[in-house]
Order: C-alpha cells, then structure tokens, then sequence
C-alpha cells in the first residue's frame, strides 16, 4: 500500500545524513553556521535538500562534524546534468512505477530522437558550443533509456496533435521521430493517445503535466514552463493534476487509432522531404 511519503531525493538523503551529523556533534544550525561561515538558514536549506553547498562550503562542514571529507565525497555524486528546476524530478522519474506525460508543442525528452532532441537545443539557444550541445544530448538520450532498457515505469504518454506537425529540425527528423514514438507504442512499451484538433478544448490546453507514480510513496506531479518547472506533492494539487489528465484522456483518440494517426503524419513529414528534395 503506498503512503503518503514522498521518495527520498539523494539531495534529501544528503540533507537528513548532515542533520543527523549536526545533532550527534551537540551543534545548533546557528553554531554550525558560524563555523561553515554561512546562515543558519542555509543549513536549514541544505538539510532539507532544497540547495546543496558548494565545495567549499562542503569542506567546512567536513572541518565543523569531523566527517573527513564524507561530505565533500558525496557532493560529488549530487552535481546534477538538468537544469535545477528539474534536477530533483529526473532524479524521482528513475524510482517511478508509472509515468504519465502530456505533452502540447514538443516530443517529451523520455522519447526523443538524437537529431530532434538535437534540434530543439539549437532552437532554445541563441548561442552554444559543441561541448555544451553534445553534453545535452548525451544526458537527453540517457534518460530516454529509462524506458528502452526495462518494462517498468508503466508509460502512458498523451500528445497533442500539435506537437506531432510542427517541423523541429525539418520534415526527416520529424519522421524519425515520430516513427520511434510508434515503434514504441506499437510494441507495447507505451501507451499512447492522441488529443487531434478537433478534439476542440481540453482539461490540459493550459500546460504540460507529468504525473509519477510510486510503489511506496505518495504521487508527485510536475508542471514546467520557460526557464521554470514546479514539483508538486500536495495531495489535493497531484490529485487535480490527476484528474485533468483523466478528463484529456478521455477527449484524446483510442490507443490504436492514435498509433496509426501518428504513422500517418510521419508519412506527411516524409512525402514534405520528397517534394522539397524534387522542387
């Protein structure tokens, strides 16, 4: 039975190890803070794993709790490779029994080809270097393995139709992916829905929502906009989060049709690149 525990982040555990060390050397937030040189609001921060020090600031927590170096060691395995809104969610999606995406202008990253991913970057950027370009993808398709190399978490992913014609990185990358996302579907991987135009207004027109699910732990929900993401454990907020996805899936197409629409507008991306080819 699941509780109403939220999964532990590793920059939680982090956080609960330091309190724990704090407590055991007789030490106040307020005095560990004069010796690290900082807030006892930040410690505060640090123990509840909203922030995480930087190496130096590690280094005298070592110095303060005589922890040789444990703390310093272990920031090392904390850096993360997402953007900080978005850290902690990929951290929980890997301790996920089920995982429900919809998604309005974009293939979600869990399903998204090199070049696409590729191309969204580029898009985002005004400027970038290689090194950082290669280093988004190689971290993008990482997560994407999450759901090529297991059965679990359950995948239900729910596009909008939008997100399936607008061209990101031109007409053969669109088929590419749009291809992979029913190769996926069609072999069971993933459970697919397609909310088409005519559908006319749905239940989560206003954002993108990520909804996952735990074998032991309450449920979280995770909406994200430019430059931002929320992560929600409310259970009246995940629960609401819950139910407008509910509503869209039930104004969305049935798995199969879903499949064969996605195919089709890969073959209108395709039969796009031959008449531009030919022109």
């Amino acid at each position: 039975m699941a509780t109403n525990r939220k999964p532990r982040t590793p920059r939680e555990k982090y956080g609960e190890e330091l309190r724990l060390r704090r407590t055991a050397a007789g030490l106040t937030q307020e005095a560990l803070g004069d010796q690290v040189v900082c807030s006892p609001t930040l410690i505060s921060h640090y123990e509840a794993g909203r922030r995480l020090p930087k190496p130096d600031d590690a280094h005298r927590l070592d110095i303060a709790l005589k922890t040789d170096g444990f703390f310093a060691r272990w920031l090392d395995d904390l850096d993360s490779k997402f953007a900080h809104y978005f850290a902690v969610v990929a951290e929980l999606e890997r301790e996920a029994t089920e995982i429900r995406q919809y998604a309005a202008s974009l293939i979600p990253g869990l399903l998204q080809t090199d070049a696409y991913a590729r191309a969204v970057f580029q898009a985002c950027r005004p400027n970038y270097g290689t090194g950082e370009l290669d280093e988004f993808i190689v971290n993008r398709l990482e997560r994407g393995r999450l759901l090529a190399e297991s059965s679990t978490p359950v995948a239900w992913t729910l596009l909008d139709e939008a997100a399936l014609r607008r061209s990101v990185g031109g007409p053969h990358v669109m088929a590419e992916q749009l291809h992979k996302v029913a190769d996926m579907a069609e072999s069971g991987r993933l459970r697919l829905h397609v909310l088409t135009f005519g559908a006319g207004a749905h239940a989560l027109q206003e954002s993108m929502v990520y909804l996952l699910n735990f074998a032991d732990a309450a449920p979280v929900s995770y909406v994200e906009g430019l430059r931002t993401g929320h992560l929600m454990d409310d259970p009246a907020l995940v629960e609401a989060c819950h139910t407008s996805y509910t509503l869209a899936l039930g104004d969305a197409a049935p798995h199969e049709e879903s499949v064969a629409l996605v195919r089709a507008i890969a073959e209108e991306h395709e039969h796009a690149q031959h008449r531009a080819r030919h022109r």
